[in-house]
C-alpha cells in the first residue's frame, strides 16, 4: 500500500517503554519545579496552647486566636509565629557597669506616669531574654535611667554629662559598640527630659534604638528604628472596663491641662458642648473620689490629644477602662504599631479634624462602635506591666518590637 512504512505495524515495545519513562520523568520534574516555587510552610502552631521549653516550669502558654478578617493584628499568623520565635531565641546583654544604687540598672519607682521605664528595667533583669554571654546576644541594653536622675534632682546640664561619660566609658571598655557603631544597642526612657539627656551623644541618637514615651516624628523620633514605649499610669485606680456597652451614654470625654496647641483648640471649640464632655482642666478630687477615672466607664470615645510632649498616659487609661481612644495628634508613632492594627480599636485623626470632632464621632454607627469596643478588650493585656512579666504584656510587646529590629541591624 502506497505510503506505508514497512514494519510500522509491528514496532518493538522497547521504544514505546522509553517514551513512557521519558514522559513520566518530565511530569515529575515539572511537579518538583512548581513545588519549589511555593513558600516553605511555617511552623505548625496549636490552635489553643503551645508549650515553651524555656519557661521555669515548662508551663503552657496561650497562643493568640487567629481571626484574619477581624483581628486586631496586622497579620495574626505572622505575629504568633514571630512571638514564639522571639521567646525561643531572643537574647539581650545588659552592661554590668555602674553603681546599681545610683542611676544604673535600678528604676526609681514602679508607680506614676513614667512607671513604664522602671518596669522595663526591672522586667529585663528578671526575664529569660537576659544573657550573661555577650557573644550570644542579639542586642545590647545600655541601662542608664534618666528618670531616676530626675527624681534625685539632677539638673539637665549634669544629666547630659553623666550620660555622655557613662556611654563613652562603655564604648572604650567593650568591643561590641564598635562592631555596628551602636546599631545593635538600645536605651529606654519614658520622660521628655530623658530624651534630652542623650543629646550629648548625637551618634547614639542617630544609630541606636531609642525606646521612648515621646515617639513624635518632629522630635527626632525615627519610626523604622526607634520604638514607642506606652506611657502607662500604674497601678490603675479601678478595674478594667469592657463588655459594658449599655453603660456608655456619653459621646466623648476629655479633661486636662491646656499645655499644647491642640488642647487649647479642643477646649475652646468644645468645652460648652452638650454631647461632648470636654473640660478645660483636670477634674478636681474635691468633686468626688475617682470622678475622672469613673468618667471613662460612662463614655464611648475618649479624646487623646497630644500634650506638651506627644505622649500621654490617657491613651493607656482609655484602653484599660474600655473607652475607645480617639488619637488627635500629628506625627505620632503609636505603641506596638508594627503588630497592632490601631484602626480596629481606636479612631485615628489628624489635629485639623478637631473642628469636625463631634460630627466624626456621631457618624460612627453603633455597630461600628461595638466592633471597636470588642477589639479594644482584646488588646488590653498588651498595655499592662507586671513584675515578673507575663506573656503578651507591655514588656513582651516591647521585646517583640526589639526582636523585629534586631533582624534589620544584626551584622
Amino acid at each position: 500500500m502506497a505510503g506505508r512504512v514497512p514494519g510500522a505495524a509491528a514496532s518493538s515495545p522497547l521504544p514505546r517503554a522509553l517514551l513512557l519513562l521519558a514522559a513520566l520523568a518530565l511530569v515529575t520534574v515539572s511537579f518538583l519545579s512548581l513545588r519549589s516555587l511555593r513558600p516553605a510552610a511555617g511552623p505548625s502552631l496549636p490552635t489553643a496552647w503551645v508549650t515553651s521549653s524555656l519557661g521555669a516550669a515548662d508551663r503552657p502558654r496561650p497562643v493568640l486566636p487567629l481571626h484574619p478578617s477581624s483581628s486586631v493584628y496586622h497579620s495574626p499568623e505572622a505575629f504568633a509565629a514571630g512571638y514564639a520565635e522571639m521567646e525561643r531565641s531572643f537574647k539581650v546583654y545588659i552592661y554590668p557597669d555602674g553603681d546599681p544604687e545610683t542611676f544604673y540598672q535600678t528604676p526609681r519607682k514602679l508607680t506614676g506616669k513614667y512607671a513604664s521605664e522602671g518596669y522595663f528595667f526591672q522586667n529585663i533583669r528578671e526575664s529569660r531574654f537576659r544573657t550573661d554571654d555577650p557573644d550570644q546576644a542579639h542586642l545590647f541594653f545600655v541601662p542608664i535611667s534618666p528618670h531616676k536622675m530626675r527624681g534625685n534632682g539632677t539638673s539637665y546640664e549634669n544629666m547630659t554629662v553623666i550620660v555622655k561619660d557613662y556611654v563613652e566609658g562603655l564604648i572604650n571598655k567593650y568591643p561590641y559598640w564598635n562592631r555596628t557603631l551602636g546599631a545593635d544597642h538600645f536605651f529606654v526612657t519614658c520622660h521628655d527630659v530623658g530624651v534630652r539627656a542623650f543629646e550629648g551623644l548625637p551618634f547614639m541618637v542617630k544609630n541606636s534604638i531609642r525606646v521612648v514615651c515621646s515617639p513624635s516624628y518632629n522630635v527626632d523620633f525615627i519610626p523604622h528604628k526607634d520604638i514607642a514605649l506606652p506611657q502607662v499610669l500604674q497601678p490603675f485606680a479601678l478595674p478594667e472596663g469592657g463588655n459594658d456597652i449599655e453603660n456608655r451614654t456619653i459621646l466623648g470625654f476629655w479633661a486636662g491641662h491646656r499645655n499644647s496647641k491642640i488642647r487649647v483648640i479642643l477646649a475652646r471649640v468644645w468645652e460648652n458642648d452638650t454631647e461632648l464632655a470636654i473640660s478645660n482642666n483636670r477634674i478636681s478630687r474635691a468633686i468626688g473620689e475617682l470622678v475622672y477615672q469613673k468618667q471613662f466607664y460612662r463614655t464611648k470615645f475618649c479624646i487623646c490629644p497630644g500634650g506638651s510632649q506627644v505622649n500621654s498616659a490617657r491613651i493607656s487609661d482609655s484602653i484599660h477602662y474600655g473607652c475607645v481612644p480617639v488619637i488627635l495628634s500629628d506625627y505620632y508613632d503609636l505603641p506596638f504599631n508594627d503588630a497592632l492594627d490601631w484602626r480596629k480599636f481606636a479612631v485615628v485623626l489628624r489635629e485639623r479634624d478637631v473642628y469636625q470632632l463631634k460630627s466624626i464621632l456621631k457618624s460612627i454607627s453603633q455597630e461600628e462602635f461595638i466592633s471597636l469596643h470588642k477589639s479594644l478588650v482584646q488588646v488590653q493585656k498588651h498595655f499592662v506591666w507586671h513584675s515578673p512579666p507575663v506573656p503578651y504584656d507591655a514588656f513582651h510587646m516591647v521585646m517583640y518590637e526589639l526582636w523585629l529590629r534586631h533582624n534589620v541591624i544584626k551584622y
